[in-house]
This record gives structure tokens, C-alpha cells and sequence, in this order.
């Protein structure tokens, strides 16, 4: 029985190279593809057009807070109390505002954000499927620890992706 089980298992140990050499893996930086592409650069061009209005007049908002800040300080000992209490009521509801505003921006920024790259994402992956099928890859992996240079078949995909 110790016979055939060591048997067995030096069988499987000169099988499994043998198994290894006709398996084809390989390996895509999702991270590079997003950062490298031309249609990332499109996206994030859009993006900063869609965006830069509003972006404009936060800003606008801001300068206004810090312009009714230094006005404050430099006036607070020549206005009355009820005035300095008044400009203060203002500066605190105008910096709400900021807040609220800056809040909703990002929040809008990432989710349109979210929506380019997903399209990006979804067609890099049928790259990756055709490449896949007609180069007869066993197993393409987006996500690796390491994968060495033999395997890293990105530059594929950006190519394709410019096309």
C-alpha cells in the first residue's frame, strides 16, 4: 500500500510540470489601464469640464467667507454688537454653506467618476475576453501580488483600447 501511494504521488509530482508548461496565464494592471489610457484621459477631461462651473463658484464662495472673515477682524472693536453678531451669523451660514456645497460636489465628482470609469472598465474587460480567445489564454488575472513581465499582457489592452 506504501508502494502504490508513493507511487502515486511521484506520478502526480512528474505530471504537474508537465501539466504547468501547456498553461497560458496572464496578467492585466486595471490600475495602469485606468491611468494610461487615452480614454481615461478623455474621461477625466470631461469630468474637469463638467465639474470646473461649479468648481468656479465654490471658490467664489470661499473668497467670499475669507474676504467677511478679515473684513470682521479688522472691524470688530469699531462695530456695534448687534452688527458684529449679524456679520458673524452671515460668515457662519455662508461657511455651512461651503461645507454643504463642497460636500455634494465630491459626493456628485465621485459618482460621475464611478460612472466613467465603469465604462472604461467594461470595455477594457471585453479586450481582455477577446484577447483571451483568440491568443488562447487559460486564465487572465486583473489582480496580482506580483506578476512578472513574461506575463503582463496590459500594454494589449491599452493598445486596443486606443483603437
Amino acid at each position: 500500500m506504501k508502494i502504490i501511494a508513493a507511487a502515486l504521488l511521484m506520478g502526480l509530482a512528474l505530471a504537474q510540470p508537465a501539466f504547468a508548461a501547456d498553461l497560458k496565464i496572464g496578467f492585466v494592471n486595471t490600475e495602469r489601464v485606468f491611468r494610461d489610457s487615452a480614454l481615461s484621459a478623455k474621461a477625466q477631461k470631461k469630468l474637469e469640464k463638467e465639474f470646473s462651473a461649479r468648481d468656479q463658484e465654490l471658490q467664489k464662495q470661499i473668497k467670499q467667507a475669507r474676504d467677511l472673515q478679515a473684513t470682521l477682524e479688522k472691524e470688530a472693536l469699531t462695530l456695534s454688537e448687534t452688527e458684529r453678531a449679524k456679520k458673524e451669523r452671515e460668515l457662519a451660514n455662508l461657511n455651512r454653506d461651503i461645507q454643504r456645497a463642497q460636500r455634494e460636489f465630491r459626493e456628485d465628482l465621485n459618482q460621475r467618476k464611478n460612472e466613467e470609469f465603469a465604462g472604461i472598465h467594461e470595455k477594457a474587460r471585453r479586450i481582455i475576453l477577446d484577447i483571451a480567445k483568440k491568443e488562447d489564454f487559460d486564465l487572465i488575472i486583473e489582480n496580482a501580488v506580483y506578476a512578472s513581465n513574461r506575463v503582463d499582457i496590459t500594454d494589449k489592452v491599452l493598445k486596443a483600447l486606443e483603437r
